[in-house]
């Protein structure tokens, strides 16, 4: 649906991801939401506020400490008709959901031979900006875009959030969403107040350029955009807003007109989604190329505790070193 001629009123990620939970409740009632502290409290972050008063005990359930069970009992309410919404409070908890995530939300419809789907969405905050503790600040995006089957999402900005969470409540397949915390509050932007949606696999063009192409997603999009006020290159900037699918035309496209690009995200640098992006640009824009991609990304060592957090994740001054490395080659 167009957003253009819409309402819009100017909220937060909070805010926006709340309210497209609120309307697919009321739409549909086999949208079911469940996770530790959902309800009453209304999530460790406040997402889910209000929703249990309004929808009851049986639509936004509080679950045991048990994320296996979580994702399990998820899988089971999708095969059989109903669109469970499950939250996990932090990354790190994920890792403990991994073998229903891999091993049966993933493959269902596959082994079924297409007789059962699996439409369920899993959305946690992850990475990392505001000094949490450990298990709390990782980027785990590669496990699941890794995974045939699940479709990774990551907004960047309320907009994005509520379009695309609407998107991923109504496709039959298994979702992850994954919301980045450290903005959870520090954007604000005007949002539609209906419903509308985000197709799934559509980058977003942020800033138009010339001189080099900037990847970024989550969190970074904005670190991005506010480190590119302090140079004269020409950014163009893209907002990748999905892993998988991915919008590989926006990417190439830039690309082939810029000639040079920076990838920027929070992820360890090995094997890192930034390394498939690059592969992908080697296979479909080489020639094209001016200088070697470059990419700004957390280290290979673990998300150092809260004192440390700055020099870890990427910065202002990193990215812009990476766009003058490319300049220079």
């Amino acid at each position: 649906m167009s957003t253009e001629a819409l309402l819009l009123v100017n909220m937060n990620m909070v805010q926006a991801i709340n309210l497209g939970l609120k309307q697919e409740m009321e739409k549909d009632s086999s949208v079911i939401l469940l996770g530790e502290d959902i309800g009453r409290d209304g999530g460790v972050f406040r997402v889910t506020e209000g929703l249990w008063q309004q929808f009851g005990g049986n639509r936004v359930i509080d679950t045991p400490l048990a994320e296996s069970a979580i994702v399990g009992v998820s899988i089971g309410m999708a095969a059989m008709g109903m669109k469970p919404v499950a939250e996990i409070q932090f990354d790190g908890f994920t890792i403990t959901a991994l073998d229903q995530l891999i091993n049966h939300a993933s493959r269902l419809r596959n082994r079924s031979r297409g007789r059962f789907h699996v439409p369920m969405v899993l959305r946690f905050p992850y990475s990392g900006g505001i000094r949490a503790l450990e298990h709390h600040s990782d980027s785990p995006e590669i496990h699941f875009a890794h995974t045939p089957g699940l479709k990774v999402v990551i907004p960047a900005t309320p907009n994005d959030a509520k379009g695309l969470l609407i998107t991923a409540i109504r496709d039959p397949d298994p979702v992850i969403f994954m919301e980045p915390k450290r903005v959870y509050r520090a954007i604000k932007e005007e949002v539609p107040e209906e419903e509308f949606t985000i197709p799934f696999g559509q980058a977003q063009v942020v800033r138009e350029g010339s001189d080099v192409t900037v990847i970024a997603w989550g969190a970074m999009v904005k670190v991005v955009n506010d480190s590119l006020e302090k140079t004269q290159r020409s950014v163009e900037l893209i907002n990748l807003r999905t892993l998988v699918p991915l919008d590989i035309n926006t990417i190439i496209n830039s690309v082939k007109k810029t000639g040079r690009v920076v990838i920027v995200h929070e992820a360890p640098r090995t094997a890192g989604f930034g390394a498939e992006l690059i592969a992908l640009i080697n296979e479909k824009a080489f020639y094209n190329l001016k200088s070697q991609p470059v990419r700004v990304t957390g280290y290979d060592t673990i998300m150092p505790l809260p004192k440390l957090e700055n020099y870890y994740l990427p910065n202002e001054a990193r990215i812009l070193k990476g766009i003058e490395k490319t300049m220079e080659q």
